[in-house]
């Protein structure tokens, strides 16, 4: 039995896709069918059922593969606690974020972990698309807003604070809103993604629900950075994470309204997570990054120490 083939059914069953298996192994397909073929016979049972759409396990299938999977994580942590006895953490470590978040906070921060551990390459990938860290073949991903239910494991990384601002000059021309309600007379520049129209919500400070507000104005843009490039035009209100204009407030150029309203674009808190898959933590790397991280970011994020230190 080899274990190549062993690995190829464990990506299989995990995406469902005899293509992904052979993108992630760099394979044709015809080997991957081949390799698959061959451990089926050896077996003497079919593993999978192939579909046009989608490849599934039989229930012998999937018997198989959770012991498949046990070995082969006890086989790679092993591999590993072997090779990293006495010496600095090595290996791929596949990173996946958001792409805003990514360049301002995860690349200095990867920077920063790389040259404390040279050995270790970093495949980073900065998306906004919620791509499946087990398809993907990701060791930690970072995800901003609420998670989905999932197998993953998710450990929370900073709380997300979000702000209303603008510059001042716009302020000074149009005015300061002061509820809101105000909003209404304002040119918001409104941030429309694949989940479609970014909706803006707010409470008081002794309110429990969250009030949702369909703001408009004349840009609606599905990148962040090309929002935040606008408003610092004197465009307009935008409601950001501090995490993203963090700078732009400490600089002086740009002011934030509303202060006595808690704003998000969510009718919940949110919050920023790291998303891993529950076998990538028995890993001396990927333990050895997410413990950095969340030492690094603080449990108060350093991007609001400063405003906070200033209230």
């Amino acid at each position: 039995m080899e274990l190549l083939a062993l690995r190829l059914f464990d990506h299989i069953a995990d995406t469902g896709s005899f293509t992904a298996a052979a993108t992630h192994f760099r394979l044709a397909v015809s080997t991957v069918s081949r390799q698959i073929g061959a451990l089926e016979e050896e077996m003497g049972q079919r593993l999978l059922f192939r579909h046009t759409r989608a490849v599934t396990l039989t229930e012998d299938g999937r018997q198989f593969h959770e012991q498949v999977r046990d070995i082969l994580n006890r086989l790679d942590q092993a591999t590993e606690a072997l090779t990293s006895v006495g010496a600095s953490p090595a290996g791929i470590l596949k990173i996946n974020g958001p792409v805003a978040f990514g360049r301002r906070h995860i690349v200095p921060l990867l920077s920063e972990f790389q040259a404390a551990y040279p050995a270790l390459r970093v495949e980073l990938t900065l998306s906004d698309a919620y791509g499946d860290p087990v398809q993907g073949g990701t060791d930690v991903t970072f995800r901003i807003g609420s998670l989905s239910d999932s197998n993953l494991v998710a450990r929370e990384l900073a709380p997300m604070r979000f702000v209303v601002c603008a510059t001042p000059a716009y302020l000074q021309r149009a005015g300061v809103p002061s509820s809101p309600d105000a909003l209404k007379d304002h040119n918001c520049l409104v941030y429309r993604g694949a989940r479609g129209l970014q909706y803006w919500y707010f409470r008081g400070a002794q309110e429990r629900d969250w009030h949702e507000l369909a703001v408009a104005g004349d840009l609606y843009c599905n990148d962040a950075d090309a929002l935040l490039a606008v408003g610092l035009l004197d465009r307009g209100l935008m409601l950001f994470p501090t995490w993203l204009v963090h700078e732009e407030l400490a600089a002086g150029r740009l002011c934030t309204v509303l202060d006595n309203w808690e704003a998000s674009i969510e009718p919940t808190r949110t919050a920023i997570h790291l998303v891993f898959p529950s076998s990538r933590l028995r890993s001396p790397k990927v333990s050895l990054f997410i413990d950095y991280i969340r030492e690094r970011v603080g449990s108060q994020p350093y991007w609001d120490q400063e405003r906070l230190n200033a209230v």
